[in-house]
């Protein structure tokens, strides 16, 4: 048991400061019905889970030890970014208060989640490094509740964050909702030019 609530310490520390994740599941919640937001949130999770277990096992490791995969992985990461980003700036504008107007489909919302997952060059490096050094410390008993904890920690937080947000997005005019997908794609792209900046770095170091 203290290897799974070490584990859910370590998610939560993980998932919750703002990110291309916690963003997508901010607009999910804000732009589709409950039901609905709740749904691609399970994308999410699902997701995350799984770059959670593979990081956990080894793939930073993997990654930051050959210069040309985490070249390819800055780069085609800083592209997905800045094309989500720029999609969803680009739609701002036609936001509507009616969630069936606003719906993705769920072919496109399940891909997109793992796109805003994987697509992250700083977490598939720092984040897959840290866990794995998790994982390497732990004693063979342990290895197995702590990524339960890690992954609990992670459904709970996707949760609590779509209802919060889906329970009070009535009380958000049509403006304020422009302005978070305005915010949200402004971000985006920032992460995207940040990740293609550190590509460039590597190229011309």
């Amino acid at each position: 048991m203290s290897a799974v609530i070490s584990g859910m310490i370590l998610g939560f520390a993980f998932i919750a400061p703002i990110g291309m994740q916690n963003l997508y599941v901010f607009n999910n919640a804000v732009n589709n019905t409950f039901k609905r937001a709740m749904l691609y949130v399970f994308f999410v999770w699902l997701a995350d889970s799984s770059f959670s277990i593979v990081a956990y096992f080894g793939m930073g490791a993997i990654i930051n030890s050959n210069e040309l995969l985490k070249l390819v992985v800055m780069i085609l990461g800083g592209c997905l970014v800045i094309y989500i980003g720029w999609t969803i700036l680009r739609s701002a504008n036609q936001v509507s208060l009616n969630a069936e107007e606003n719906k993705l489909s769920i072919k496109t919302a399940f891909i997109t989640a793992f796109i805003v997952t994987w697509a992250n060059p700083q977490a598939l490096v720092d984040g897959s490094l840290m866990l794995g050094a998790t994982r390497a410390k732990l004693p063979d008993a342990d290895v197995m509740p702590f990524i339960i904890g890690v992954l609990i920690a992670t459904s709970l937080w996707f949760t609590f964050v779509t209802v919060l947000v889906n329970l009070f997005k009535n009380n958000l005019s049509k403006r304020a909702f422009v302005i978070v997908n305005v915010v949200s794609g402004l971000i985006m792209l920032g992460y995207g030019a940040y990740f293609l900046f550190g590509a460039a770095e590597m190229l011309f170091a």
